[in-house]
């Protein structure tokens, strides 16, 4: 047998002390293009509106050495804007790209199971339902944390509902299917039933929006999203030998079922607490880690990469929502324009596969 014939070429590896990784340079630089350009994108969408700030003082201005009238416009009313569509953006790519590395299907998404289903059935219920408990609920943790509740215990119920000793992707994605029609079933219903001007702040607050965000709410997604991201590193390493199956897993050494278990739960927090901070922006958890993957060459939804195009398309749909239309719309219907087609064009790409 020709001995060049079958050698392969091998990725080589680092070693940090106890931490070893595999060096991808053509990875490494396509995060660092990714975050330049968000950081670029990030800062066009400070700059632009009513009072234009050129993209040198705003740089200046975020690193503390610009004027004044450019520090209140910037600091005062624009960067808590931009600051939630980068937090939203990167939870959900992540969120998407945990979810469809676990059920190893590039359909499953937040959206495709339901869990931003269940956060907008939540918080259309306490909007339209006035008086009572809902009053008591939103007084007294916010409609926000509601809507993150109800995400949550949607995630959790289609996890358990699709488990069959192990999961299986075809099954939590028809069964997150099913759970996401009953949730949009139940928030229609509560639309149709209730008095109009609910009905107006209900379906504001379910097209997903940027619009006057506050700092208090940046922050609280801000610190959510980081303390989530901090687990999800510290279990991601493991998440690799997960796509080839339980069985290989387990011959390596990883308990599965409790990284898959934590994995999930991060994957649903994060997508809880995006929605929470700027309600159900649609297809960008599921566009992001297609975009990355392809971008990366990387056989699975890269995480960083994939936050990465997460912010980049949330953001720059935000700015063209703003700027490039004749009217200003909600950037979730920017995203649900650029997410359908992408849909398609995964299940026409999946049906040629076969």
């Amino acid at each position: 047998m020709n001995e060049t014939a079958v050698k392969r070429p091998v990725t080589p590896g680092v070693r940090l002390g106890h931490a070893s990784f595999v060096w991808r340079p053509w990875m490494v630089l396509v995060t660092l293009l990714l975050a330049a350009a968000a950081f670029l994108v990030f800062c066009l969408s400070i700059g632009t509106g009513d009072f234009p700030i050129g993209l040198p003082q705003v740089i200046a201005t975020l690193f503390g050495q610009g004027e004044r009238v450019d520090e209140f416009v910037i600091m005062d009313l624009r960067l808590p804007r931009a600051l939630a569509g980068l937090v939203v953006g990167i939870a959900l790519g992540v969120s998407g790209a945990i979810t469809q590395s676990i059920a190893r299907n590039p359909l499953a998404s937040p959206d495709v199971l339901g869990i931003t289903g269940g956060a907008s059935a939540v918080a259309v219920f306490l909007v339209t339902v006035s008086g009572g408990a809902a009053a008591a609920i939103v007084d007294s943790v916010g409609l926000s944390a509601a809507a993150l509740a109800g995400g949550l215990g949607t995630g959790l119920l289609v996890y358990f509902l699709a488990w069959r000793r192990g999961i299986d992707g075809l099954r939590l994605i028809l069964i997150g299917i099913s759970v996401s029609a009953v949730t949009e079933a139940i928030t229609i219903w509560l639309l149709v039933t209730a008095d109009i001007r609910d009905v107006a702040r209900a379906q504001a607050w379910l097209v997903g929006s940027l619009d006057d965000r506050s700092w208090g709410e940046v922050w609280v997604a801000l610190w959510c999203a980081l303390a989530l991201m901090a687990v999800v590193s510290c279990v991601a390493f493991q998440l690799r030998p997960l796509h080839f199956g339980d069985e290989v897993a387990a011959g390596l050494g990883v308990r599965y079922s409790m990284v898959r278990a934590v994995l999930l739960l991060c994957a649903v927090l994060l997508a809880g607490v995006a929605v929470s901070a700027a309600g159900p922006v649609p297809f960008v958890a599921l566009v992001a880690p297609q975009v990355a993957m392809r971008l990366s060459r990387y056989p699975t939804p890269p995480l960083v990469a994939s936050g990465l195009v997460g912010a980049l398309l949330l953001i720059g749909a935000d700015l063209v929502a703003r700027t490039a239309l004749p009217v200003s719309l909600p950037v979730g219907v920017v995203t649900a324009a650029i997410g359908g087609p992408f849909l398609v064009y995964l299940l026409v790409r999946a049906n040629l596969k076969k």
